[in-house]
């Protein structure tokens, strides 16, 4: 049983090493298409099995997604807020610090979460009876406190809405087997790589440093404020990490670009694993990956521990993986043309969205990178562009 495991850990780390550095290629993908092939799958190996290979994947993925992200521009939902300032960096040879900083608040967000594991335990079981009821109230202060704050209250409020609305009627679409990605593509990526691009941006030589620039106080602030998120974010319905790095930017102010990478990195492990303690303690499959588990098998006390230990090996192998394959793209980077690899990106991306979603993921991607250059060229803050997912979680609640 134990090397039945370790070899589902082991695939589970290879899957995740594909999926991670492979734009648009998401977990939830690779999870529906094992609960497809599970009749097959159960003639030879276990439930848990396929249950370890799916949590393996999922955390390796958290890690590795930081790469194509940092270097490429090609976000998904789970660091959409984390491009900005990791392309800032790349373009003043501080792309491996960028990863280094994001994989630092992931593997600490990873830890912390397991110690928080009883805590928060008691939380969902206590707690979330009496939240429930105003869960809109609580997250529509979150949404105006957001906006209030600004200086240019009038664009930030206009950006909000307008995503806001296209990410209510992309919602609604039917036949849109994969909405976020054009959403979230255009939204955080297509948007920035057209301003590289027309700026004539030049990735300059990549530094490596041993050190990490990022202060004790700092990373305490990270990890408060992502502890402190990601117990709202499993409450209401719909939102994740992304958004949860928005309420958290909220919660503890005064957080630089360098911080917030490690911020946002913090939420996308904490989120993983809080998904799974929800799915045990309230038997709410709230993540995709998770819904495929709980189709797969009964979670109980032991096989939770388990998926635990499972969580925390996997995460402990990709921190070297990341740091490998950062270096990688890092002396790689330079020597491409920019500007051929920046259109590139985008076909890739609008090839992909056509493959997930036909024409109709096209115009979605189009119109989401229309609204996504709104931040730029008016200097406001881009987290407000996640009303593309805060408004539809809005509407759902008050319905």
């Amino acid at each position: 049983m134990i090397l039945e495991i370790l070899l589902s850990l082991a695939c589970g780390v290879l899957a995740g090493i594909v999926t991670g550095l492979t734009p648009g290629v998401h977990v939830n993908l690779v999870a529906t298409t094992l609960l497809t092939l599970s009749p097959l799958l159960l003639r030879y190996t276990s439930p848990f099995s396929l249950a370890a290979f799916i949590m393996s994947l999922a955390v390796v993925h958290s890690f590795l997604d930081t790469i194509p992200s940092t270097y490429l521009g090609a976000p998904e939902s789970e660091n959409a807020l984390s491009v900005l300032p990791a392309q800032k960096m790349l373009l003043k040879g501080e792309g491996y610090m960028a990863v280094k900083l994001t994989i630092l608040g992931t593997y600490s967000g990873l830890v912390v979460a397991l110690l928080l594991v009883p805590f928060f335990i008691f939380i969902a079981l206590w707690l979330y009876p009496f939240l429930k009821p105003y869960l809109f109230y609580l997250l529509m202060m979150i949404v105006v406190y957001m906006i209030i704050r600004e200086k240019e209250k009038l664009w930030s409020l206009t950006l909000f809405m307008m995503s806001g609305t296209l990410g209510v009627i992309v919602f609604s679409l039917p036949n849109l087997p994969e909405p976020l990605f054009p959403l979230l593509s255009g939204m955080f990526g297509i948007s920035g790589l057209l301003i590289s691009y027309f700026e004539n941006t030049k990735i300059p030589l990549q530094r490596f440093t041993k050190s990490i620039d990022l202060k004790i106080k700092e990373l305490g602030k990270v990890l408060l404020g992502s502890s402190l998120a990601v117990f709202l974010i499993q409450f209401f319905p719909g939102l994740g990490p992304a958004q949860g790095a928005v309420i958290s930017n909220q919660i503890v102010r005064d957080i630089k670009d360098k911080a917030y990478l490690a911020l946002v990195g913090a939420m996308g492990t904490m989120s993983v694993i809080f998904s799974l303690v929800t799915f045990y303690a309230l038997g709410k499959a709230k993540d995709g990956s998770i819904v495929v588990m709980e189709k797969l098998f009964e979670i109980d006390t032991v096989s939770f521990v388990m998926l635990l230990l499972v969580f925390l090996v996997a995460g402990s192998i990709s921190v070297f993986l990341t740091l490998f394959f950062a270096k990688q793209f890092s002396k790689l980077i330079v020597k491409v043309n920019y500007k051929a690899l920046v259109i590139s990106i985008i076909v890739f991306i609008v090839l992909m969205c056509v493959f997930l979603n036909g024409w109709v993921g096209l115009i979605v991607l189009a119109t989401a990178s229309a609204v996504g250059l709104v931040a730029p060229l008016k200097n406001i803050p881009r987290n407000h562009a996640m009303g593309c997912l805060l408004v539809p979680v809005l509407v759902y609640l008050m319905l």
